[in-house]
């Protein structure tokens, strides 16, 4: 195969293990030449590989070309495929990319690595609590609504430097970076460059901005992490559980 993945390779919503590999390499050229034009490493960029919607077939062949970090939308999903591969490939670091409601979080913290959705300070208060009874320290990150759109999560931008004070001060967390989503249809260069300030007057090095169709910009924004699935597997089904 010569072209990368597209609804044509795509049955019943899910594309071929080969374009993945093709997708797979395609992305990661793409984030090298964004980070040599911004006069940045390639290793200061992480891959996240969004994986919701997809089985362990389409996901093993990704591993097996030596992706190890993922990203989940739902713990339930992530739940169902990830223990069995995470035994067999001990290295896979696991994002949560999706909002984590607090009665989920004992599960979240059993199975992730990382989650990058802390948006409130009830989810964070229950996420210290059971990163201490579980003897796990995850990586968090904090969820910015940098579009302040109604419908989705994350902390309005005017309130993120408190939230991240009270992260600190309050509940004892060590926060690693910030997150955001772009409000479909506007600019995402504006998101980034806010998010990168906010980062930055915190003194947070962590930023998982940019996704299949502005990852391109996010590197050269100062992204760290790049969250991908569409451009490396093709189309998603979501009449899947």
């Amino acid at each position: 195969m010569s072209h990368h993945p597209t609804t044509d390779d795509v049955e019943g919503g899910k594309s071929s293990p080969a374009a993945h590999h093709e997708g797979l390499a395609d992305v990661r050229a793409r984030i090298s030449d964004a980070a040599s034009e911004a006069g940045r490493p390639e290793d200061a960029v992480t891959l996240v590989t969004v994986t919701k919607t997809f089985d362990v077939e389409h996901i093993r062949p990704v591993i097996e070309a030596g992706q190890r970090v993922f990203g989940e939308n739902r713990v339930q999903e992530a739940q169902a495929k990830w223990p069995m591969l995470k035994d067999e490939y001990p290295d896979i670091d696991l994002h949560l990319i999706g909002p984590l409601q607090t009665n989920k979080a004992k599960e979240a913290v059993a199975l992730f690595d990382c989650i990058e959705t802390v948006d409130r300070p009830k989810l964070a208060r229950i996420l210290a609590g059971e990163m201490e009874k579980q003897g796990r320290k995850l990586r968090l990150f904090v969820q910015v609504n940098t579009g302040e759109e109604p419908q989705k999560a994350g902390v309005l931008p005017e309130n993120t430097d408190a939230f991240i004070a009270q992260c600190r001060d309050e509940f004892k967390l060590d926060i690693d970076g910030l997150m955001c989503i772009p409000p479909a249809g506007e600019e995402p260069s504006l998101h980034f460059a806010l998010l990168k300030k906010i980062a930055e007057r915190n003194g947070l090095a962590g930023l998982s901005m940019g996704m299949s169709g502005d990852f391109d910009i996010a590197v050269r924004f100062g992204a760290t992490h790049v969250r991908v699935g569409s451009a490396i597997f093709g189309a998603r089904s979501y009449q899947i559980a």
